[in-house]
């Protein structure tokens, strides 16, 4: 089980992004309990990141939605922002 670390500025995101919009709150909910589970799950279309994002990884909540995140250990992540695909790269 993977233990996730929320740090401010992904839970500032989150309220301007996520609590705004009911569809997605649910949808993000769901998904994180799969991304606890295993954050490599074929639903979460996990990606690894590249260019000033190098080092970090991207899971899909939506069509124009996306979690940014860092391993930090072997079972730990930290969540870094959550918004649209313009907002977060």
């Amino acid at each position: 089980m993977i233990e996730l670390i929320w740090g401010a500025s992904f839970k500032r995101a989150y309220k301007k992004s996520v609590k705004s919009n009911p569809g997605i709150e649910n949808k993000f909910w769901k998904l994180i309990s799969f991304f606890e589970k295993d954050p490599f799950h074929s639903t979460l279309k996990t990606h690894k990141l590249s260019g000033k994002l190098k080092g970090q990884w991207a899971f899909v909540v939506g069509y124009d939605c996306r979690v940014i995140f860092e391993f930090i250990g072997k079972n730990k992540v930290a969540l870094i922002d959550i918004g649209t695909h313009d907002e977060v790269y």
